[in-house]
């Protein structure tokens, strides 16, 4: 590596190594939260460009708050606004700023252009890690962030062919068998699902514990009662619209997302179907629209909020160059019963 021109300051230093100001602030204050190999790597171009450390140098003042990239891909979802709140609230505890940001952020770009860009600005702002919220990564992407030693978590990651990134869920195929589970113990044998993406590691979880209920109870399946494309409302009143408008609708549908619970209940009221006398409708997550959906929604409770602090927590134990208890963190499912569902008024047959 070429000797930096000029004279040596802090900003040269962090640009040569990658890193922020603040961070090389941190190596020269000793600071502990900095990890050991870009410790080792500042240090060194410290000593090879004869730096020399002056009293109005920026060490001698308040330097930056330390920042953690939050981003997200598609729509701003309830499901993420709660993620949100949790990094937000573990972050204000920890003394970290969160940044929220929509990625791909250079769409008009190749793939390993936009992500050599994108790494850049994340270090040049400081970023100390990136935390995905059901995010779908290229491998580009996670090159660059290898590349850069920025740690990445992913919440509810969608791909699961990328099994080495760091993730926290929640037990996806406890809290399907138990929305079946509930169905089933009202006397609901023919159960639809509607639910997200069929490549989503979490949709196919869900689905998975669904089937196994199912299975477990003899209760058959049909494939024109599965409806797979995304976890949005619009997907949920498609699909509901298509698999009720049917002479074997289902008794009872489990969404995979309370947004698809409720484009169901707009299905079922447009085609003059009564929830829960006439279908019984369960989503999951429980994020603030299950509350106010009308009746109100029995859900899978995600613990969102937790979801979110543990991912703000695991990035920051990453980027301090600690060792993680578990690269994949699940936190358990509970069902919530509202007024979505009711005891099956067609025990002979699903519906009528």
């Amino acid at each position: 590596m070429p000797r930096l021109k000029g004279r040596v300051t802090l900003a040269s230093v962090a640009s040569s190594a990658g890193v922020s100001v603040a961070t090389v602030s941190k190596v020269l204050n000793g600071r502990p939260d900095v990890s050991p190999v870009t410790r080792a790597e500042v240090q060194e171009i410290l000593q090879r460009h004869g730096y020399v450390r002056r009293r109005q140098d920026p060490v001698q003042v308040q330097v930056q708050r330390d920042s953690v990239e939050l981003f997200y891909q598609g729509v701003l979802s309830a499901y993420c606004v709660e993620v949100i709140e949790g990094v937000v609230e573990a972050a204000q505890v920890a003394g970290v700023d969160v940044v929220l940001n929509r990625h791909p952020p250079h769409p008009q770009t190749s793939s390993s252009r936009r992500a050599a860009q994108w790494i850049r600005e994340l270090a040049s702002a400081g970023r100390r890690a990136a935390i995905g919220i059901t995010s779908q990564l290229a491998d580009a992407d996670l090159a660059a962030l290898s590349r850069a030693r920025l740690p990445l978590v992913v919440v509810d990651p969608t791909d699961i062919s990328q099994p080495d990134v760091a993730s926290v869920g929640s037990t996806n195929f406890a809290g399907g068998m138990a929305a079946a589970q509930y169905l089933l113990s009202l006397g609901h044998r023919r159960i639809g699902y509607v639910g997200g993406p069929p490549t989503s590691g979490c949709n196919r979880a869900r689905l998975s514990g669904f089937r196994s209920a199912m299975e477990e109870a003899d209760a058959e399946v049909l494939p024109q009662h599965i409806w797979l494309q995304d976890f949005l409302y619009d997907d949920g009143l498609a699909g509901g619209a298509v698999m009720l408008d049917r002479p074997d609708r289902p008794s009872a549908v489990f969404a995979g997302s309370d947004e698809v619970a409720l484009g169901v209940l707009e299905a079922a009221r447009s085609l003059g179907l009564r929830v829960p006398e006439d279908l019984s409708v369960v989503g999951f997550d429980d994020t603030h629209v299950a509350r106010l959906a009308s009746p109100p929604l029995t859900t899978v409770k995600q613990p969102l909020r937790e979801m979110g602090a543990v991912a703000l927590r695991t990035a920051l134990h990453l980027a301090a160059g600690e060792k993680v208890d578990s690269h994949h963190v699940e936190l358990a499912t509970t069902l919530i019963v509202r007024g979505s569902v009711a005891p099956n008024r067609y025990p002979s047959a699903a519906a009528s």
